[in-house]
């Protein structure tokens, strides 16, 4: 989640991505992505085991930023909301 191509960003793991994106687009989630105005989702994996997932995280949130935007550029150049793709 980002508030803006290049801004603020925030990596979370979750078992229902959309009502997750939405909660945080709504900002009905207290704490950091509220704080920061982050309601774009800008890029999503998807894994099988909620433990992989949680593993990925993890590793994620230590990473340094630039491999972060790294991976959204490649997926994501234009720093789209994906929201809306998550239905289709």
């Amino acid at each position: 989640m980002t508030n803006r191509p290049n801004g603020t960003l925030y990596v979370g793991v979750t078992s229902d991505l959309l009502r997750r994106a939405w909660e945080h687009r709504e900002s009905l989630v207290p704490g950091f992505t509220k704080r920061y105005g982050l309601k774009r989702l800008v890029y999503h994996e998807w894994h099988d085991d909620i433990r992989d997932a949680i593993q990925r995280e993890t590793l994620m949130k230590h990473w340094a930023r630039a491999w972060k935007v790294r991976l959204i550029l490649d997926a994501n150049p234009e720093w789209k909301d994906l929201f809306e793709t998550l239905n289709q």
